[in-house]
């Protein structure tokens, strides 16, 4: 009797044991694979930039994107209210306060909540430019990603350049406004930039 509750004590720890080896393989093969953008932690601190090598209307852009990332609000403040991913509300957000404002090209509203259609208003605008067309990035700009890995499509703003090194923000990251730091010539998951100015 002893040695058969023995044995099932000893068949539940090595079943345990095995449950939590193959979670944690998991979560290393999704931490290795996932972007950093889709990791649950600030991955750079709000970068110090240079105002004087800016345009008035970057230098906006990248003082809104401070506040935003220091004040941390709802996701629902930036799409009116509205409970939905809300990245790209995010970046209608900042570019309207920053006075320039998007317009959905299915509604003219300024708010465009899919990152497909953000991508659609930039390309019908002649603003949209391409991973591999020679552009490189610019304090502004939006960063349009497809969906990889099973993550989603998804965007955030570029605040700062340095070489093939871009840090940018972004909305609806964990339900936080995140900063990264990326190479933003070898990210095979960047579709394109939207061009801050036309």
């Amino acid at each position: 009797m002893r040695r058969n509750g023995s044995g099932r004590r000893r068949a539940v720890v090595t079943a345990l044991v095995a449950a939590v080896s193959v979670v944690a393989v998991l979560a290393l093969g999704v931490w290795w694979l996932a972007p950093n953008r889709y990791l649950p932690w600030d991955t750079a601190p709000f970068p110090d930039i240079d105002a004087a090598v800016l345009s008035p209307q970057q230098v906006t852009v990248v003082e809104l994107l401070a506040r935003e990332h220091a004040q941390q609000r709802p996701g629902t403040f930036y799409a009116e209210g509205v409970e939905e991913e809300w990245c790209a509300d995010f970046v209608s957000w900042i570019m309207r306060e920053a006075g320039a404002p998007l317009s959905n090209p299915h509604s003219g509203h300024w708010r465009i909540p899919g990152v497909y259609t953000l991508q659609e208003y930039y390309e019908q605008d002649g603003r949209f430019e391409p991973v591999g067309s020679g552009y490189r990035p610019d304090v502004g700009d939006v960063v349009l990603y497809e969906n990889t890995a099973g993550f989603g499509q998804h965007t955030n703003i570029v605040a700062d350049v340095d070489g093939d090194t871009v840090t940018t923000v972004g909305g609806n990251e964990f339900r936080k406004i995140r900063v990264h730091t990326l190479d933003w010539a070898g990210d095979s998951a960047i579709v394109g930039f939207g061009r801050l100015t036309p």
